[in-house]
Parts: C-alpha cells; sequence; structure tokens
C-alpha cells in the first residue's frame, strides 16, 4: 500500500550564466506530492542519546553545542510523532551506539540474530609520531579540548536514550550499518526517514547513517523539524548548517518532509 505525502525537494538546475552567481538560477527548493510504499519505508531515530545536563557533564556541553536543541526536539516533536508511527503501524528503526548497554531490549537481540558478525572494517594504516602529534594538536585545539575530555568520557560511560526516544519491547535497534542494513533486507525497507541528531554530522557519516546505506541502495530521507545540526560560531545564530544538512540529504539522498505533512499522512 503507498501513501501521498507532500515532499520537498531541491532542483540543482539550471544555472544562468547571465549571472554574476551561476547558481541563482537553480529552481531551488520545491514541493510536490510523492507516493511512498508502507510496507518498504520505515522511521528511523538515531543517536537520541540521553546526554544528562551542563551541570552533570560541562565539558560534554561546552563542546556540543546542539544539546539544547536535541532536548528540546526530544520533549516537543519525538512525542508526537513517534506516537504517530506506533499507532499507524509504521515500521521504526533505532539506531544505537556500540557504547550503549542494549541486553535489555528485544529488539537488538533480532539485530544480532539477523547480522552476528559485527561489521568488518579495513585495518588501520601505520601511523607515526608526526601523524600522532597531529592527532593531538585537533583534539586540544579543534575538538574536544583537553578540559572537556574527561566529561566526555563519563557522559559516553553512561550513555542512554532520551526518555521520549526510548525503543518499545518490539521496536528493533541497530548499532552499525551492516545491523541496519540486515533489518532493512528482512523487513523489505527501501527507504529510510532519519530523525535524530546531528543531521550534518551522525545521520549522514555515522556507522548507519545516509552515507553508508544509500551504498545498499537504500533511499534515505528526513523530516525537517525532528533534526538538528552541527553548527559552528558563525552558522549557530540561523543554522545555516541545517540548513545545508537538509539541502545536501535532498540532493545525494532522498527528501525532506515536514512533521506535520508526515503525521497526517501516515494516518491511514
Amino acid at each position: 500500500m503507498s501513501i501521498t505525502i507532500p515532499a520537498n525537494y531541491y532542483q540543482q538546475f539550471d544555472t544562468d550564466l547571465s549571472l554574476d552567481i551561476p547558481a541563482k538560477g537553480y529552481g531551488g527548493w520545491k514541493r510536490q506530492d510523492i507516493q511512498i510504499s508502507l510496507e518498504h519505508t520505515a522511521l528511523v531515530v538515531m543517536h537520541a542519546w540521553d546526554t544528562g545536563s551542563p551541570e552533570e557533564f560541562p565539558g560534554w556541553w561546552r563542546c556540543v553545542e546542539y544539546m539544547s536543541r536535541a532536548k528540546q526536539i526530544s520533549q516537543e516533536i519525538f512525542p508526537p510523532l513517534l506516537s504517530a508511527a506506533r499507532v499507524n503501524n509504521f515500521k521504526l528503526y533505532h539506531v544505537a551506539s556500540s557504547a550503549q548497554d542494549l541486553n535489555a531490549y528485544p529488539g537488538y537481540m533480532r539485530s544480532l540474530l539477523l547480522a552476528p558478525n559485527q561489521e568488518i572494517f579495513m585495518p588501520l594504516v601505520d601511523s607515526d609520531p608526526i601523524l600522532e602529534e597531529l592527532h593531538a594538536f585537533k583534539a586540544a585545539n579543534v575538538f574536544v579540548g583537553k578540559h572537556n575530555e574527561a566529561d566526555v568520557n563519563r557522559g559516553f560511560e553512561k550513555l542512554d536514550f532520551l526518555p521520549e526516544a526510548k525503543p518499545l519491547a518490539d521496536e528493533s535497534i541497530a548499532t552499525d550499518s551492516q545491523q541496519l542494513y540486515a533489518l532493512c533486507n528482512a523487513d523489505r525497507v527501501n527507504h529510510l526517514i532519519y530523525t535524530g541528531f546531528a543531521i550534518n554530522w551522525c545521520l549522514l557519516l555515522s556507522p548507519g547513517g545516509m552515507a553508508d546505506m544509500s551504498k545498499y541502495g537504500i533511499m534515505c530521507s528526513a523530516i525537517r523539524q525532528a533534526v538538528t545540526a552541527v553548527e559552528n560560531k558563525e552558522s549557530a545564530e540561523e543554522e545555516w548548517a541545517k540548513e545545508l544538512g537538509l539541502w545536501r540529504v535532498a540532493l545525494a539522498f532522498g527528501f525532506v518532509f515536514d512533521l506535520n505533512d508526515f503525521i497526517e499522512s501516515i494516518q491511514v
């Protein structure tokens, strides 16, 4: 069965060579009703982590600026979104971190049965003292900062789902691309609609993210109001990084849906 849903897409043509900036000739953001298959589509909640409070992990909050936005999305957006998906039997996957203790979740046991072997990675190239110095410099001066390391490590040791994003007992959980692919393959899913944190970072490049899943032929879309981005000093006020992240999704991976359109469209 398919449903009709309004989708946002980006028209990356045609340049206008008569303009000082030819790209201003592009069609840009447009909107069109499309069909998606209920049988072959799943909603993904990725890396919806409970990162505690600024008082509990001050160093973590000092170097990850989107945490307050993530908490707001979890409290305001996830409840109606996940409730609508569950009530309407829309397939729902969770992508967690391998650092989390997931043994109490039956949905994770399913992933382990479907993909018993961990992802196979090529061995790292040989390091050398200069490369190690460069990595140390970046860790100290780019991210996360030496004075923040301890809090970040403590946070990851206690990593858990945000309260509003906790999987229910029958909802599948993956921690890497192999597991998520195995779930998609078993459930005949070929279109994933992502939510979570962050659209230009984990959702794009982490195990289970769009870059990996698209290699399997899976279309990867996103819900605008259910994601945020890693921003920098210059972009944070206007959330430019989020806008560029959504543009990249629309250009390279799938479509961008609006929350209310998604909720209304899946009520069949």
